[in-house]
């Protein structure tokens, strides 16, 4: 087994107690594409598994979106590694390729991807599903709801979906994406290139190849973005738009002076 470096099992440890992510008798299933990151999640879970005194069991899931003819064969490599762990690896079907729509293709593939996760966490009797989103992750996806919706949103590091009775847990949220890199590279990792048709043309792509332009002449906008995504950030922010209904009363003693109108 590959070690980890000490530097990202630390991160990894801080994340799993700060947001309390994994309790004794945790049933999780992983939810791995095959790509860098989904491959460190499983060494960081199995590393956690060996090293602390949690009792939990894992297993591993990788949605096959029908994108790619060969893509039994460049999941078998992911199998192999879950196999010589000792975690149990399915990969299940779902025809997304069918289904995508050309406007917003994300989206639609993280539902579909999502659903089919949650349900077949169900039947195998996991309780908690992770996700390998990293650092970089949570901050391309707090700037992108800012440009794109004018909100301050993220996705959390622990997540109780009551539909499902999931847990979404996110352990490498501390971790940023080079450091993965790094350890691909280093460790040789056998990583599964996306079978997505667009990869490398999405939305988030963007967001990330414009803050890495952003920083040229602002060094520290990712730090500050980091920090931003944390709720005690908040400054001084201008109160929830008014109705015209709440505004009525004051919009007549304006325009006609006192009273109450209705």
């Amino acid at each position: 087994m590959i070690n980890l470096p000490q530097v990202l099992f630390s991160k990894i440890v801080r994340a799993v107690v700060e947001f309390d992510l994994i309790d004794d008798g945790d049933k999780i299933l992983i939810g791995v594409s095959g790509g860098k990151d989904s491959l460190l999640l499983i060494y960081a879970l199995e590393t956690l598994r060996r090293r602390t005194k949690k009792r939990f069991s894992l297993s591993a899931l990788t949605i096959d979106p029908k994108f790619s003819e060969d893509f039994g064969e460049q999941i078998a490599r992911v199998k192999k590694l879950c196999d010589e762990l000792g975690i149990e690896h399915t990969t299940h079907a779902v025809d997304i390729a069918g289904l995508i729509d050309d406007k917003s293709p994300c989206y639609t593939c993280a539902y579909f991807r999502r659903a089919a996760i949650n349900r077949l966490a169900n039947e195998l009797g996991a309780n908690k599903v992770a996700y390998a989103h990293h650092l970089d992750d949570a901050v391309e996806t707090f700037f992108m709801s800012l440009l794109s919706s004018g909100q301050l949103n993220t996705f959390q590091p622990k997540t109780y979906l009551d539909r499902t009775s999931i847990t979404v847990i996110r352990p490498l949220v501390y971790v940023r994406e080079q450091e993965i890199k790094n350890f691909a590279a280093e460790s040789g990792l056998e990583v599964v290139k996306s079978p997505c048709p667009f990869d490398g043309a999405t939305n988030r792509q963007r967001i990330k190849e414009l803050i890495v332009k952003l920083e040229k002449d602002f060094p520290d906008l990712f730090n500050h973005l980091a920090a931003a995504i944390r709720k005690n950030s908040i400054g001084e922010l201008w109160d929830t738009s008014k109705t015209r209904d709440e505004m009525r009363e004051s919009y007549f003693a304006l325009k006609f002076g006192g009273g109450n109108y209705v």
